[in-house]
């Protein structure tokens, strides 16, 4: 499979009901908000799990589509499985440059995600270099401000003997955060120059990023995350690898605004938003509309 040729920029919207898009461990798992403007964040982190996650379910077992940055074994096992399976000499002082070079290259051909986001694997006896990947993804923002809330569950199931046996209690308390309503905006990037050069990326694995994006919330369903939703993807493809535009410029042609009312004064559904899209696009640009 040859690389891909063209750059591309993608927006995609997404929205969060009554759930917690993504909790802040530092802050008791409380979505994480901008402490400033009260918006939404989601991290880059958080949504590339999540492709990860539906690549491996829908590539299961099909070579060239492993997920290195999951939680099976350790990086530094399966950096030591690349040098085995290309034949190179282990836990070596003073490791060869072409040595590295070959397991790097053996990296980007087996995993899916070294290959689309690049990865540090210059750790342990046996490194495989570092790899700056061709897609990035920034933090999704909302919109608008969102307003956490908290809320008090009880479970009619007690932890331990001590507090069953004590004076017939039978429920605990516990508490659940969530946002009643959040859209989100994040904007990501594929560099056709960082797939010739360096991974590989392909024209199939960007179909299966498309694919991957569409679909990553519904195969990620949990009480904790609501209702989670990919409403729209728009991608900008730049008729060549080094591209016709600016990447902000491009960005900016995708709007998406809520007007209070008297009846609405906060957004509460996708459908409360107005998107406008200025379609006179730059000379070489395409814009697809994917979702």
């Amino acid at each position: 499979m040859s690389a891909i040729e063209n750059r591309y920029e993608f927006v995609m919207l997404f929205d969060v009901e009554n759930g917690n898009p993504n909790g802040d461990p530092d802050a008791g798992n409380l979505p994480r908000i901008d402490s400033e403007t009260a918006h939404g964040i989601v991290t880059d982190v958080c949504l590339k799990r999540k492709i990860r996650n539906f690549v491996e379910i829908f590539k299961e077992g099909e070579p060239g589509y492993n997920i290195l940055i999951k939680a099976d074994r350790s990086l530094n096992s399966k950096f030591t499985a690349a040098y085995e399976e290309c034949g190179l000499e282990k836990k070596q002082k003073g490791k060869n440059a072409d040595d590295v070079e070959r397991a790097r290259k053996h990296m980007c051909e087996n995993y899916f995600d070294v290959r689309t986001f690049g990865a540090v694997m210059s750790t342990g006896d046996d490194p495989c270099g570092i790899v700056r990947g061709p897609v990035q993804i920034n933090f999704a923002k909302s919109l608008d401000p969102v307003f956490e809330q908290d809320i008090t569950v009880t479970r009619q199931a007690i932890t331990t003997d001590a507090d069953f046996n004590d004076k017939g209690k039978r429920t605990e308390m516990g508490k659940k955060h969530y946002v009643p309503y959040g859209l989100y905006r994040a904007e990501g990037y594929v560099s056709a120059m960082l797939a010739q050069k360096v991974t590989g990326f392909s024209e199939e694995d960007l179909e299966l990023l498309w694919t991957a994006i569409i679909n990553m919330f519904e195969h990620d369903r949990s009480a904790a995350r609501g209702k989670m939703c990919m409403r729209k993807l728009y991608v900008f493809k730049h008729s060549n690898a080094l591209g016709n535009c600016p990447a902000h410029i491009l960005s900016d042609k995708i709007s998406c605004t809520f007007t209070p009312t008297d009846e609405k004064r906060v957004p509460r559904s996708f459908s409360d938003y107005v998107i406008t899209i200025d379609r006179n696009m730059p000379e070489g640009v395409e814009l697809i509309e994917k979702l």
